[in-house]
Formats: structure tokens, C-alpha cells, sequence
């Protein structure tokens, strides 16, 4: 499964980075955070990996992030592995005439075992509205400091 997604955030690209790469912010922007822990590496180069504890409802999750490319302020790039799925998404910035940060980001999706199984009953645009609903919150953070918590 793939698709795009893209917001244009109010904020000139260097204050976007400064917000995006402090780990601390996560939990601002991120639905369900819990916690997260350095697992491998240093933090924010390639190769390092994290593991991100979530918890949606009664649902706990916790994933594997794994940085494929770092390249900010243009790029960064990592893949989010759990029981069943493997998502790579790259992350591209720009600023544009307006001073403002765009964020392109593609998302690919791989499925095993029974998640193979369940996601031919899982539309795309379930997973496009999570990875929608994480950039709009992102963008609600960056332009007007609202952690999720308020």
C-alpha cells in the first residue's frame, strides 16, 4: 500500500526542524505517545533506533523506528516496524515563497501473517487519516504551541 500526504505549516523551515527533530515534542503532536526510548545508535542519525509506546483506547502498541536518512533540514527518512507491519515514510521540507514549511511525506506500507490477512479489509484511506490527523496535529503544535494535552 502507498500513498502521499502533505501540509503547508505557518512557520519558516528552520523553526519547523527545531521543533520536529527535539524528541521531547513528540508527545505534543504524536495521538496516544506514551513514551519512547533510544534502543540503538545516537539520536537522529541513520541507523539509530527507537522504540515508541502507544496507546490508542485500551490498545497498547509499541513500534520500532528505524532512521533510513537524515538529511534535515530537506529530508528525513525511517521505517516504523511492529508484529505485521513494516511503514517507510520519507519526509521532505521545503519553504516556500511565503516563508512557510511545506511537509510532502510518502508512506509505504508492507504487510505479514495475519495483518496480510486483515489489511485487504483495511482501506488506504484509513492510514492516510492517521498519517493526516498526525501532520494536522503537528501544524496545530508548530503554529500555535497547542500540546495535545490542552
Amino acid at each position: 500500500m502507498k500513498y502521499q500526504t502533505s501540509i503547508t505549516v505557518a512557520v519558516p523551515l528552520n523553526r519547523f526542524v527545531e521543533l520536529l527533530d527535539n524528541p521531547e515534542n513528540m508527545r505534543h503532536w504524536q495521538r496516544g505517545l506514551q513514551s519512547y526510548e533510544l534502543l540503538q545508535g545516537d539520536p537522529g542519525t541513520e541507523g539509530a533506533t527507537m522504540r515508541l509506546d502507544y496507546l490508542h483506547g485500551k490498545k497498547a502498541m509499541s513500534l520500532v523506528e528505524t532512521i533510513t536518512k537524515n538529511n534535515l533540514p530537506h529530508e528525513f527518512s525511517a521505517t516504523y516496524e511492529c508484529p505485521g507491519v513494516w511503514n517507510h515514510v520519507i519526509n521532505r521540507f521545503h519553504e516556500n515563497a511565503q516563508g512557510q514549511t511545506v511537509w510532502e511525506a510518502d508512506n509505504v506500507f508492507k504487510f505479514t501473517g495475519m495483518m496480510r490477512l486483515m489489511s485487504w479489509f483495511m482501506p488506504t484511506s484509513m492510514f492516510k487519516k492517521q498519517s493526516c490527523q498526525y501532520l494536522a496535529d503537528f501544524k496545530a503544535f508548530a503554529e500555535g504551541g497547542r500540546p495535545l494535552a490542552d
